[in-house]
């Protein structure tokens, strides 16, 4: 079995419910969760059981169309009343992962530009296709970021990655592991992965190593404060990371510890490359001070994944879901219309992946 093999988040046959594949039991269990009820959608995003900015994305682009395919109204503006709410119910799960309101907008764009000439029944239509379009473009996307950063390896290389940006994390291939998939593609067997645990919620060791090991790559699991022991003996040639949302000026924001990994890669002299569609690259943050980071509950560091809780009762608890790596420690941040070199803000303006002085895109 290939995690490739795996549907991260679909439309079931009869279009009736969201189709997950419930990242929370991997890799000990492969679960589907069929999902239909806003409350369910809300709680699988809020809960990482459907997790990465780009699967996110596409789990909310699905879930508006379902719940507002179930409305039973012909009145447009009442229908449109509705969408609004769903929408903003949707888009409180995750602050942080900018695809979350991005793919919520997109979908309402279709909702302003069409409300006027069909009826409902057809907006419902024409909100589905919509919703197959993300997913087809985030596979198409994250393809594209593959074979970009496929051109920056080297036979033999060893990659270091952080938390899971793979196939798990986007509808298909991923962002960060992308590359390793277009190698395999390619034939190449002598690539090393080196996956950071990434606490607290284990998604190097339970996502990312199983995607790797699944895939037939040589893949070594390490704790997230063994990266400097280990770019320290030479192991390390590449970073590659994802991200949830990147500034104007190039700051990204991504799994917790991530900055940390790059002020460890410029101290090695390795080059560290943020992989994120051009989706999550935010032209309304000037920089990565005003990005909302969500803080997640205590228990994920207390007790998650222990038989017994394993810090003192009544402890304070920090835990932050992300923080943002300044835009001076990234060599690159790869999207898939090209790799942007700083100054980012003039790269996204060439790659026209952000508007320029005069508002045009």
């Amino acid at each position: 079995m290939n995690a490739l093999s795996l549907d991260t988040v679909r439309l079931s046959e009869d279009g009736a419910s969201l189709i997950i594949l419930d990242q929370t039991l991997l890799p000990g269990e492969i679960r589907y969760r069929e999902l239909s009820k806003a409350e369910d959608i809300w709680e699988a995003i809020y809960a990482l059981r459907v997790r990465g900015a780009p699967a996110i994305g596409v789990a909310a682009a699905y879930g508006i169309y379902l719940l507002c395919a179930q409305l039973d109204m012909e009145d447009m503006e009442a229908f449109c009343t509705q969408f609004r709410k769903h929408k903003d119910y949707l888009n409180s799960a995750r602050p942080t992962a900018v695809n979350l309101s991005w793919a919520l907008r997109r979908m309402e764009r279709v909702l302003e530009d069409e409300r006027d000439r069909l009826t409902v029944a057809e907006l419902k239509e024409r909100l589905r296709r919509e919703a197959h379009a993300i997913r087809d473009e985030d596979i198409a996307i994250s393809r594209s970021i593959g074979q970009l950063g496929f051109e920056l390896l080297r036979p033999g290389d060893g990659i270091l990655t952080h938390c899971n940006a793979g196939t798990l994390a986007t509808a298909k291939y991923g962002t960060a592991l992308a590359p390793v998939y277009i190698a395999l593609e390619q034939g190449w067997k002598d690539l090393r992965v080196f996956c950071d645990e990434t606490r607290p919620l284990l998604q190097g060791a339970r996502l990312s190593a199983f995607e790797m090991q699944t895939a037939g790559v040589d893949a070594t699991l390490l704790c997230d404060n063994m990266a400097s022991s280990i770019m320290a003996r030479g192991d390390i040639n590449i970073v590659f990371v994802g991200c949830d949302r990147v500034a104007a000026n190039g700051d990204a924001a991504n799994k917790i510890g991530t900055s940390g990994v790059a002020i460890l890669a410029r101290h090695y002299g390795i080059p560290f490359y943020v992989c994120a569609p051009s989706s999550t690259i935010d032209p309304a943050i000037t920089h990565g001070g005003e990005i909302v980071i969500e803080e997640r509950p205590p228990e994920e560091v207390t007790e998650l994944w222990y038989r017994q809780r394993m810090a003192p009762e009544g402890v304070k608890v920090y835990n932050p879901a992300f923080d943002v790596t300044d835009h001076s420690l990234i060599t690159g941040i790869i999207t898939e219309r090209g790799i942007a070199y700083p100054p980012f803000d003039q790269a996204f303006r060439r790659l026209g992946l952000t508007p320029d002085r005069e508002g045009s895109q």
